[in-house]
């Protein structure tokens, strides 16, 4: 266990050496508790911003916008066409009142030779205003097509 531990962060460790390249654009939709509308615009080579729309999740009614800045760095030594991402970013959302965080976000994505993209991330919220629930604090699966 330990020897597996030693590999991923090695790998992990060389990943961040390297940047990955953004292409492009992206939209699509983004599962977790509930269900949102997420959208990609790059920002450089290696930076983007990712804006989601989200309508409830479950257990919770309302609709969210969650906005994260970033950084994107290669992870081609597990196969080409690997990256992950770490990003920080705000929430506001309107339920039984307004509610305003902040958030963080860590993810690893595929982007396959056709224009699709699938990525898995953790994205857990401060709430600065707890008015409202402001999306899924959990793992979420997100596909996009990306132009």
């Amino acid at each position: 266990m330990k020897k597996m531990f030693l590999v991923a962060a090695l790998v992990i460790g060389f990943a961040g050496i390297t940047s990955a390249q953004v292409d492009g654009k992206a939209i699509g939709i983004r599962f977790g508790n509930g269900g949102e509308i997420s959208y990609q615009h790059p920002l450089g080579n290696a930076n983007r911003l990712e804006l989601d729309l989200g309508f409830g999740s479950w257990g919770y009614g309302g609709v969210y916008l969650n906005g994260a800045y970033q950084w994107v760095w290669d992870l081609s030594q597990l196969a080409d066409g690997f990256n992950w991402y770490a990003g920080v970013g705000g929430a506001v959302g309107i339920n039984n009142g307004l509610g305003v965080g902040v958030l963080g976000q860590l993810g690893i994505e595929y982007n396959f030779n056709i224009p699709i993209q699938l990525s898995l991330d953790w994205r857990p919220t401060f709430y600065l205003i707890p008015g409202t629930h402001l999306g899924y604090d959990g793992v979420a699966l997100g596909v996009r097509y990306k132009f």
